[in-house]
């Protein structure tokens, strides 16, 4: 029996059947598992020299000196939203990834104060559910931006929005690169500089994070709301079996 509840502690809205006391043993003592944090990352941009991709190409060379497994996924070719079917090869490719990944970073230019258009398309492919499956509830976020201008943070403000609305865990750290064209030499690397310190740092929050979290993301997702109403469901169908 749990502890006797004083009166003004009493919740009588609350479904007894669905409600559970957080369990601090799946929350503190995850299973530890053995594979490198499986990381992957977007980025907003399909110029040539695209300096979104330049920055998320610094970072997953970042990730794995952390020990991570990196995977970039090219935007060309992945049609508008509604436009095609979710079987199109270029959505399914974004899909697949998304769902191996264990924590994404998110990378945009800032265009007219805001992500671009290609950014918030890949974003928008990604569903919360694929069946029984969340492909981003749970998993860790980083979110960086460039800009050809002086600094922002317009573009890294909207992909923290969109990060939480696709319940992901976006760590407190992020990226701002200003006036990137000159960031970066004529190899496409990019210069010693504090904006490449400040990536560090996210990359190993990142690595930290998702660390911490991938052994119980789901019991982190796991809510009282969902759980009541899957067993209302469930009663539903079986109450119509029976008639």
């Amino acid at each position: 029996m749990g502890p006797t509840l004083m009166v003004e502690d009493m919740t009588p809205n609350l479904d007894e059947a669905s409600f559970r006391a957080v369990d601090e043993d799946r929350l503190l003592t995850p299973p530890r598992l053995g594979h490198p944090p499986r990381i992957l990352l977007l980025y907003g941009s399909l110029r040539a020299r695209s300096f979104s991709r330049l920055v998320t190409e610094e970072a997953a060379r970042i990730l794995r000196r952390f020990g991570a497994e990196t995977r970039l996924f090219n935007p060309s070719g992945l049609p508008l939203p509604d436009d095609v079917e979710a079987s199109h090869p270029k959505v399914q490719e974004l899909r697949d990834v998304v769902t191996w990944s264990e924590g994404m970073v998110w990378c945009s230019p800032e265009r007219h104060g805001a992500m671009t258009g290609i950014m918030k398309m890949q974003i928008d492919w990604i569903p919360l559910s694929l069946g029984a499956v969340r492909p981003t509830q749970g998993k860790t976020l980083a979110v960086m931006q460039v800009s050809g201008g002086s600094q922002s943070f317009n573009a890294v403000n909207q992909l923290r929005i969109l990060g939480r609305w696709m319940r992901l865990i976006t760590i407190p750290n992020q990226s701002s690169v200003p006036k990137a064209f000159a960031e970066f030499d004529e190899n496409d690397r990019m210069k010693p500089s504090p904006y490449y310190d400040r990536i560090v740092d996210v990359m190993e929050e990142l690595v930290k994070f998702t660390l911490l979290t991938r052994g119980c993301a789901d019991y982190l997702v796991d809510r009282y709301s969902e759980r009541k109403e899957s067993a209302e469901e469930l009663s539903r169908r079986v109450n119509q079996r029976s008639i």
